[in-house]
């Protein structure tokens, strides 16, 4: 951080001219740098600001008060409450605790968010015009397709959007406002197989259960077990390309 303050600093600095090697808008005379000089103030500010910001996520439940009298006992010279072992202890058991926590966290969730796919998509099924493949995909023809149909091994252009089942949209691509193009078997195993049942030009709703999407694991903004429902329309389909053999 000490790095990208000196970067900066460096970089606002106005190219030199003649003898006048550094503008006196920047340069500042020894004897006025002071503790209490408005410059290392801002220094300070910004010091602390950077590294506050860097740490709030990490380190979510700080104690400021001792964070403080830590660094100022180490920056004036000052004979530390605990040893470097204590503290290196502290901070490892606070890790694992952390780490602890977090895995309870994720496990609750998943299992919460198990039960309410698992009714979801009872429920769901249940619709008209809803349709349930035998590894427990659930499709919804919005718009029937009359080109051809994609392997798993082709390319595929779609526009689409993602939602979890409280409505909430995680991806789109029509808000991007370009289709994207990728092989059909290098995504979720929802998509490989839901758009294997489409035709260019049509256009599907997707219910994926979290084993054909992203699973325990979840990703990114999605939560663990988390049933998604996807609008995809196919635009089209094309085959791999074949490299010639050389002989």
């Amino acid at each position: 951080m000490l790095l990208a303050v000196t970067s900066i600093s460096a970089n606002a600095a106005p190219a030199s001219t003649g003898t006048n090697k550094v503008a006196s808008s920047v340069y500042v005379p020894k004897s006025t740098v002071t503790a209490t000089s408005p410059a290392l103030a801002q220094v300070g500010y910004s010091f602390g600001y950077l590294m506050g910001e860097s740490n709030k996520d990490s380190i979510d439940d700080l104690n400021l008060d001792a964070f403080f009298q830590g660094f100022r006992d180490a920056y004036s010279a000052q004979s530390p409450n605990l040893d470097k072992k204590q503290m290196q202890k502290v901070l490892l058991d606070y890790q694992k605790n952390k780490e602890i926590a977090y895995a309870k966290e994720v496990q609750a969730l998943a299992a919460s968010n198990a039960v309410k796919g698992k009714q979801f998509l009872l429920q769901n099924g249940k619709k008209s015009g809803v349709m349930t493949t035998a590894s427990g995909l659930q499709y919804q023809v919005l718009t029937q397709g009359r080109g051809k149909s994609p392997k798993a091994t082709d390319k595929v252009k779609v526009h689409y959007e993602g939602r979890l089942i409280d409505g909430t949209i995680f991806d789109s691509s029509y808000k991007r406002g370009e289709p994207v193009t990728f092989p059909l078997n290098q995504v979720i195993k929802g998509w490989t197989e839901g758009l294997q049942l489409m035709k260019e030009g049509g256009k599907y709703r997707l219910f994926i259960p979290a084993n054909l999407g992203y699973g325990e694991a979840g990703n990114a903004d999605i939560e663990p077990n988390s049933v998604l429902i996807f609008d995809i329309e196919l635009l089209q389909v094309n085959p791999p390309v074949t490299q010639p053999v050389k002989l």
